[in-house]
Formats: structure tokens, C-alpha cells, sequence
């Protein structure tokens, strides 16, 4: 039975290795059949159409329709003329249509993150779908949510939204809502365990293949961490789920058939498709009867010349009867029952001509089987929110002597290479081994990240021009040195003055942390010589600001000196970078950013949790990550740990102040039972049950201070022992975000559901409801409890 297999461990909070049995991870247990798409969650008629649609089709057309094929597109679903089906195209990524012209590049997934805001969010993911939309791509290749964010020192974590699963799972949803309100297809990925970039593939050494790495969590940890926010985007209706590059529990996570057919589509209800991520597949029939149902792109790894697992191999494989035409036909209508669900049937725009750098033509004769359209501007005036966004998502952590806002100071001094333009280009490339970028790197903003998460500027607002033109607006002095090697030599302390007149009213340091895909972070510490940055030009201005853009955390070793005055984290806000951050600096914009993970005093003090064999090895599975922490990882790590933080998660200043009262807790419904019904329905999400409100807790918060601004109240519970060993001192379960003039009050509601409420029992294979009481705080950060109270159920 699936209680005693490898998931099901009840170790997720052991701390050391040696307190388990590394056996039990060894393998995954079988889950079969694949599970047949019923339409349940409102697909009824859309799956009829689908239906319909299937019983026109060859049986080779039935194998083109989940196997991926040369186009126009990073990836494409080849046309069917004779049915007036125009095909499929899928293109990159979270953030923009990736290498498309005249497209904006929005805010990483970090940023929105930060803002800590469900409308934005929304209004994010509904614009940038609207640009995929215009450029005639049907399915978009985001959101993620898995780097969770194990590590901190993950590759892609910037892609994600925060390693708290609470809050990524909050704004998954709100993301995948807003894609696919304008009729474009949501890919949420990576599916699951996907927590590190180092030997994410598998590899030839001598002959020997040497296995991906495996990620090997167990079943409490599955379910209350990694899983979480999946079933936030499934209950959305993320309409197609990514499987990833690594194993899990030694089998490949793109025929897993636990957690494909078990989790994801029994467990949770997903009626859509299994889309591979792109070279993931490493087999047919296992992968198909596990339940993968699209290879993409196509052909073997990256190389579509090289034949498919999939194509003309299925059509085999049908023949021979090892796999059912019922498995295929379930694969074509989880396929085509989201096109018709979303009313891809009923007209939609041609592929951009510009996209076509991007797709794989290798092969003539794909070229007639495409319309492409012109070169389409899609950008409208999503600049506008793309700032706003920008401005949201910047955490103020130091304020000492109200230095923010800005009060029109007329010297003012700008530095680092963060702040100037990029000097090669408007796309952040990168090499062949995805390792480092080959230009836009040193110089110019780090406003997105490298990889296929990143995009094409059609434009970018540095900070040091838009520094300059709200320096001009007002007869300001702005001098600058942006070269950091410059600064590291003593350029400031020169013979030959760098400022005059010196020192400026403000010094505006402006510091910057690269991430890519491919690759993870070697340091959380600022990139070219940051902290020596710091040092030289507080030794010349008493009042430093230091921003810091990129991937997060970054650890600052300068934080306490009394010469940096403010410290910003600004994560990466995308095209309008430098307006964004000119709205925080002189307070056009409050700030009301909160931290989505916790930055640390030290880089050492953070568990690693990257497994990176230095030694060559000859084991084919060697590259193991055991997933000993459980559930405690970011803030739940450190205070499982009670070590002290530079600042924790959900920390973030305001320039007024607020306060919290009434706190008020009120149980909404009687005779309430420990677990969910086992004859409940399952909808996308899983039990519906677990969506049920049984507890609503108000407070009310008050703006107390002279400045209109947004308050962030946060609510976490602290789950009583019979929840397990190693369940977290406190769990984030809810927050808001409120708009107060000054003096203002407003009432905020806090709905916990059935699955906020309870712990993942492992024997049961259940949630079940604590029976002791369930301490309730609420206040400004997971370090910052101002209401206390309890829920007994």
C-alpha cells in the first residue's frame, strides 16, 4: 500500500542523515492506470467537442497531437488542415513571450512576490497572456512554482514566487486566473522536487550514463510543502501541468507514475495534459502509461531530427498493443478539451513573424503548414503596471533617520554597475552551458534573470536615467561612477576629484546578484566586489543608500554600518527598473514590499541543500538530495533553529506606521469532523472539502502614522505536536494587503479552510485536524506578533 512507501516516511523533520533508513527512498511505487479526463470542474462541453474532434482523427494524427514537431515556436503541435485545426504553439516563459520583438519583459515572479499583492498579480498574469495572445501563441510556458525554493542558493528560484508554499500557492492561483481569462493556456511547472539546477540532467561519463539527480521527499513532506501550490494552480484550472528534469525517489519525474497518475491526476484532480519539459523524456510506454501525455519538443534532448519517444514510436507502440488507444486517446483529449475550453477554436491570431527566430525549422517543408502573421506590437501600455509592479515589490529594510523618502536633495551621487545601461544589446544572453551570461551581465540592470525564463527588452529604464531626468525635473546635481572596479580602486579618493562638489547630499549604491537557469548560486553575496563597493563610497558619504537588484537573498555583510542609511532590496522588476525605483526613493510610491524569504546575518547560516558531487563518479545513481529538513525550510528553518535572522520573512518597512487590534476568531460551522469525507467529490485541487472556510478571523488595522500607504497584515498558525515531528513553530495561513489615508482603520478578514487548518497524516493518508488547540498570530512578519489567540475544533 502506498502508506509504506518511500513517500510515506515519517522523518520529514529529521535533521541528520544517519536518523533514517536511506533504503526506503529507493524507489517509487507503481500507480496505474493512467486516470481518464472526466471534465469535471466545467469542462463538460469543451470535453464533448474534444470527443468529437478525436473521432475524426487517424491514428497518426492522434500521435501528432501529443508529440511535439518542428515550427515556428520553442514548441508546436503540428496543423491539421483537413480539420481546420491550425496546430499549437507554445512559447517561453514566465515573464515574456522570451525572444519575441516588441513584447514587454514584465516583473520575475520574485518581485510579484514580494508585493505581497493578489490584484497585481492577477492583472500580471492577464497582461502578459495578452501579449502571448497577440503573438499567437496558445500556450504560455509559466507559471513556476517549483524551484519551491529548497535552497536558497537555487538557480531559478527567482523564476518562482517565495519558498513559503502558503503564499507561492496564493499567487499561483491568482496568476493562472489571470492568464487564462483571455483564452491562453496556463503550463504551471516545474512538477515537483525540481530544487536545484546542479546535474539536473543525466550525463555520459565513459560510457556509463550517470542518472539525473534524484530528489527524495517523503509523503508528509510532499504533501505540506512541495505539492502545496500545485494544488493551488490545479484548482485555478491550470489547464497543463510540466513535469521536470530531475527523478524523484529514484524514477525519472516525467514518468513517475506516482506522482503523475497517483498525486497529480487522482489526488488532485488534474484534468488537463502532462506537458515534458523540454529533453526530459527518457522513455515511451513507461512514460506514457505513468501518465505523461506531451513530449515536447519533439525528438530526442534538444535535437528534433533525432526520432521521438513519442510519434511514429506510439503509433509502434499502439500497433503492437503496448500501449491501449484508450491511453491514447485520453492523452488527445486532455489536449484538446483545454483548446476548446478556452475558445482557442473560435478564431485566434497568427504566429508572429518575429517569433520565428525562436522555433526549429530544420526541415523545408514544416514552412508551408504555418501562417505567420507580421511583426505585431503587443506592449499597449503594460509599462505602466510593470512599474507599479516594480515599485510593489521593493522591500525597504533600513530607514535610520527617516533618509526615505528623498526630500529633493541637490548632490546626489549614483554608483555601481547595476545602475547603467546595458552596453551589448537588449537580450540577456547566454552560453551554450547556460553557466554565464556572455554580455549584459557586469554592466546594465539585473532586472530579469538568464535562461528560458528571461526575454527580450524592447527597451529598458535604467536607474541612472531615470535618476537623472527626476534629478533634472527639480535642478538637481546628479554625478555618478559606475564601474565598480573603478570605485574598488579608490576612484572616489583620487587626485583628480571623481565628485565635486563631495561628498553628495545622498550616494545611491546600486548592487546587483546574477541568476540563470542551468546553473545555481555559488555565493549570496553581491557580484563585482559589492561589499568592497560599499566600504569606498561610505568612506566618502555619510549617506550611503544601497539597492539591491536580482536574485534573492543576498546577504550583506555591510548592513549594520551606520554610514548606509537605507537599504532597499528591489529585486527584479523588469523593463522599467529605474522608474520603479525613483517611486520608492522619493516617495511618489510608499513602499509596501515584504519579504518572501528570509535573509540571514551569513551565507553559512543557511542549509545549503544543494547536492554537488565534486569528485567524478562512476555510479549511475550517485546524485542523490535527501530531503531530511521536511518542511523546514527558509523562516520555518530558522526558527525550528531559534538562530537569529538579518531580517525575516514577510519584514518590510513603510514610511507610516501601523497598528493591529480586535483580533477575533469565529468558527463557522458546528460538528465539524477531523477528516475530509471520503465520498466528497474531487474537483482540480483535489478534495473539495479541503477548500471549505471553517474559521474566520478578523482584525483591524489602522494607518498610524502622516503617510497614505498599503499595511500587510499576516496571520500564521501554529499547529499543536500530534501534528508530527518537525512541524514548524509557525506557518503563514493567511495576509492582506490594505490601502490607509492617514488615521484610517479597515476591518481584515482572514477565511482558513480545511487544508490551512490541518497536518498531512501519513497513516490515514489524509489531512486531518488537530484535536488540541491551534495557536493563532497575526502581525507584520513571521518575527513581528502583535494578536495572539487560539482555534480549538
Amino acid at each position: 500500500m502506498w502508506k509504506y512507501s518511500a513517500f510515506s516516511l515519517l522523518l520529514c523533520a529529521t535533521t541528520s542523515v544517519a536518523q533514517f533508513d536511506r533504503s526506503l527512498y529507493s524507489t517509487s511505487p507503481p500507480v496505474y492506470p493512467s486516470p481518464n479526463i472526466t471534465g469535471a470542474g466545467g469542462w463538460d462541453e469543451a470535453l464533448e467537442k474534444a470527443k468529437a474532434f478525436l473521432k475524426e482523427l487517424t491514428l497518426e494524427e492522434k500521435t501528432g497531437i501529443v508529440t511535439g514537431t518542428p515550427g515556428p515556436c520553442v514548441g508546436n503541435v503540428a496543423p491539421i488542415s483537413r480539420l481546420g485545426f491550425s496546430g499549437l504553439c507554445l512559447q517561453d516563459g514566465p515573464l515574456a513571450v522570451r525572444q519575441a520583438a516588441l513584447a514587454s519583459v514584465f516583473n520575475a515572479q520574485l518581485s510579484a512576490a514580494a508585493s505581497w499583492d493578489r490584484s497585481l498579480s492577477h492583472k500580471r498574469g492577464k497582461l502578459l497572456a495578452e501579449e502571448f495572445r497577440g503573438k499567437g501563441s496558445h500556450i504560455l510556458l509559466g507559471p513556476v512554482i517549483g524551484p519551491l525554493g529548497r535552497s536558497p542558493f537555487g538557480g531559478r528560484n527567482w523564476e518562482g514566487f517565495s519558498p513559503d508554499p502558503y503564499l507561492s500557492g496564493v499567487l499561483v492561483e491568482e496568476t493562472v486566473l489571470g492568464m487564462q481569462s483571455v483564452g491562453v493556456q496556463a503550463t504551471t511547472k516545474h512538477w515537483v522536487g525540481n530544487e536545484q539546477e546542479t546535474h539536473r540532467f543525466p550525463n555520459n561519463r565513459d560510457g556509463k550514463t550517470i542518472e539525473a539527480l534524484s530528489s527524495n521527499i517523503d509523503d508528509k513532506t510532499m504533501h505540506e510543502t512541495y505539492m502545496w501550490p500545485f494544488a493551488n494552480a490545479v484548482r485555478a484550472g491550470s489547464v497543463s501541468i510540466m513535469c521536470s528534469y530531475n527523478r524523484l525517489n529514484s524514477s525519472y519525474g516525467c514518468q513517475n507514475s506516482k506522482t503523475l497518475n497517483g498525486l497529480l491526476k487522482t489526488e488532485l484532480g488534474f484534468q488537463g495534459y502532462v506537458m515534458s519539459d523540454w529533453g526530459a523524456v527518457h522513455s515511451g510506454v513507461d512514460a506514457i502509461l505513468a501518465g505523461l501525455d506531451m513530449n515536447m519538443p519533439g525528438g530526442l534532448d534538444f535535437n528534433v531530427s533525432e526520432p521521438s519517444f513519442f510519434g511514429g514510436n506510439l503509433t509502434l507502440a499502439v500497433n503492437n498493443g503496448s500501449v491501449p488507444i484508450e491511453r491514447l486517446n485520453d492523452m488527445v483529449l486532455r489536449v484538446m478539451t483545454p483548446y476548446y475550453f478556452l475558445k482557442q477554436d473560435a478564431g485566434y491570431p497568427s504566429v508572429d513573424g518575429s517569433s520565428e527566430s525562436l522555433g526549429i525549422f530544420d526541415e523545408e517543408n514544416y514552412r508551408h503548414q504555418y501562417t505567420l502573421g507580421g511583426t505585431v506590437d503587443v506592449r499597449g501600455d503594460h509599462g505602466e503596471v510593470i512599474r507599479e509592479l516594480g515599485a510593489a515589490g521593493t522591500v525597504l529594510l533600513k530607514n535610520i533617520n527617516g533618509t526615505l523618502p528623498l526630500k529633493h536633495p541637490k548632490n546626489i551621487g549614483v554608483f555601481g554597475s547595476d545602475a547603467a545601461d546595458m552596453t551589448q544589446g537588449l537580450y540577456v544572453e547566454v552560453n551554450i552551458n547556460w553557466a554565464l551570461p556572455n554580455h549584459n551581465f557586469e554592466y546594465g540592470p539585473t532586472a530579469i534573470g538568464g535562461g528560458s525564463g528571461s526575454g527580450r527588452f524592447s527597451y529598458i529604464v535604467p536607474p541612472l536615467e531615470a535618476i537623472k531626468a527626476k534629478g533634472n525635473s527639480y535642478g538637481a546635481l546628479v554625478q555618478y561612477v559606475t564601474s565598480n572596479f573603478a570605485i574598488k580602486n579608490n576612484a572616489l579618493k583620487s587626485n583628480t576629484p571623481m565628485l565635486a562638489p563631495s561628498p553628495p547630499d545622498v550616494c545611491l549604491v546600486f548592487l546587483k546578484s546574477w541568476a540563470g537557469e542551468g546553473w545555481d548560486r555559488t555565493s549570496l553575496i553581491a557580484e563585482f566586489d559589492s561589499t568592497i563597493v560599499v566600504e569606498k563610497v561610505t568612506e566618502v558619504c555619510p549617506n550611503t543608500v544601497v539597492v539591491l537588484h536580482g536574485a534573492a537573498p543576498i546577504v550583506m555583510p555591510w548592513k549594520d554600518n551606520p554610514r548606509v542609511t537605507a537599504i532597499l532590496a528591489a529585486h527584479m522588476p523588469g523593463q522599467e527598473t529605474g522608474n520603479a525605483i525613483v517611486d520608492i526613493l522619493w516617495g511618489d510610491v510608499n513602499p509596501s514590499g515584504k519579504l518572501p524569504y528570509t535573509i540571514a546575518n551569513a551565507e553559512t547560516d543557511y542549509a545549503k541543500n544543494i547536492v554537488n558531487l565534486t569528485e567524478p563518479v562512476t555510479d549511475p545513481n550517485a546524485w542523490q538530495a535527501y530531503f531530511t529538513e521536511g518542511n523546514l525550510i527558509d523562516y520555518k528553518e530558522f526558527d525550528a533553529q531559534n538562530k537569529s535572522v538579518a531580517y525575516e520573512f514577510g519584514f518590510g518597512l513603510s514610511y507610516t506606521t501601523f497598528e493591529l487590534s480586535n483580533l477575533r476568531i469565529e468558527i463557522s460551522k458546528g460538528n465539524i469532523s477531523r477528516t475530509p469525507s471520503v465520498t466528497a467529490k474531487i474537483l482540480p485541487g483535489g478534495n473539495v472539502e479541503l477548500w471549505e472556510t471553517l474559521v474566520n478571523v478578523t482584525v483591524t488595522v489602522k494607518n498610524t502614522g502622516e503617510i497614505s500607504g498599503d499595511a500587510v497584515p499576516e496571520l500564521y498558525l501554529s499547529l499543536p505536536s500530534e501534528s508530527g515531528v518537525g512541524t514548524p513553530v509557525s506557518s503563514l495561513r493567511g495576509f492582506d494587503k490594505v490601502f490607509l489615508k492617514p488615521g484610517e482603520t479597515n476591518t481584515v478578514e482572514f477565511p482558513l479552510q480545511r487544508r490551512d487548518l490541518s497536518f498531512w497524516d501519513t497513516v490515514t493518508q489524509t489531512w486531518k485536524l488537530p484535536s488540541a488547540a491551534i495557536g493563532v498570530n497575526v502581525g507584520f512578519s513571521s518575527r513581528d506578533f502583535k494578536l495572539n489567540g487560539e482555534i480549538t475544533i
